[in-house]
């Protein structure tokens, strides 16, 4: 099935954008034994009818998480075609007999798709391509909402201080990070100059959406769950470094844990970078391992 039969074209320019709004939201949301059904009839029979349903059903999941990265100054498009393209491939490879449903699988997709793109087209990432430059770019905004520094123009200096410390980087990496992402749209700004509804009203339901409400409950649950067990990869003293230096919401010095481990400062940076890699490799596989399908996907997959 070809993608350009199967989805609504986003054609450019406001206009384009709010008719592809308007019709994606036409689309039906699936029931549990619906989805699952569908999914069989997909999985099973390479029914191309069947996946397409549970494609058009999400649409409105990719543009919702599209909107997200509306402030990275990329055309939301094109934000919104590279989501459709993680959703594509989380339809071919769902697996319904693992018993959560398709949008709790397609978030992880359809996030992965986007943010590659996002990375692939920002220049200052490709500069600088650390997994510490890579969680500032893609938290930032929302540690600025979390401390409600909400001003236009250069952070004050706490504000630096405090970011930099929960995100474990250094201050001036937050303040040029900041600086180039100056200018952020926002969900709440007018769709257009004669628009009185904001952007984010085009992405509501009428109805009450508990799909999307339990995709995001599940996530959560695996998440933590995936976390707990990845920490029991630790030795006793990286799972109290990394506790207190990346899970509480006041972070610890380095300063203060090399007078608790009576070990020098470096150590305790050391410490912390081999128990984040631990972590990040095992939750790595462990989300690898869930989410892969235990077969190869039917004869007659998506095409796009």
């Amino acid at each position: 099935m070809a993608r350009s039969t199967s989805l609504p074209a986003i054609a450019s320019g406001e206009g384009g954008l709010n008719r592809y709004l308007q019709e994606i939201r036409q689309f039906p949301m699936l029931a549990p034994e619906e989805e699952f059904m569908l999914a069989k009839r997909w999985k099973e029979h390479g029914d191309s009818k069947a996946a397409e349903r549970m494609i058009t059903s999400h649409l409105r999941l990719v543009a919702k998480i599209a909107m997200g990265y509306r402030g990275y100054g990329l055309p939301i498009g094109e934000v919104i075609s590279e989501g459709n393209v993680g959703l594509m491939q989380a339809v071919k490879r769902f697996e319904p007999d693992k018993g959560f449903r398709l949008a709790t699988y397609a978030m992880w997709w359809i996030k992965a798709s986007i943010q590659e793109y996002v990375l692939r087209s920002w220049s200052l990432v490709k500069m600088g391509t650390t997994a510490s430059q890579k969680k500032l770019f893609f938290n930032l905004r929302k540690m600025k909402g979390q401390i409600q520094a909400l001003e236009e123009g250069d952070l004050k200096p706490d504000q630096v201080k405090l970011i930099a410390t929960r995100l474990g980087v250094d201050e001036q990496e937050v303040i040029n990070m900041n600086r180039r992402l100056s200018g952020d749209a926002s969900l709440n700004a007018h769709v257009s100059a004669d628009a009185e509804g904001e952007w984010q009203d085009w992405l509501v339901d009428d109805s009450d959406n508990q799909e999307e409400t339990m995709a995001d409950n599940e996530e959560a649950a695996m998440r933590k769950e995936m976390l707990t067990k990845a920490m029991d990869k630790l030795t006793d003293r990286e799972r109290r470094v990394f506790e207190a230096r990346k899970l509480q919401d006041d972070p610890m010095t380095l300063e203060d844990l090399s007078k608790e481990f009576d070990v020098s400062r470096e150590r305790i940076r050391q410490i912390e970078v081999r128990a984040f890699e631990k972590v990040q490799k095992a939750v790595k596989n462990a989300a690898q391992k869930a989410l892969a399908p235990k077969v190869p996907a039917p004869a007659g997959a998506l095409t796009y």
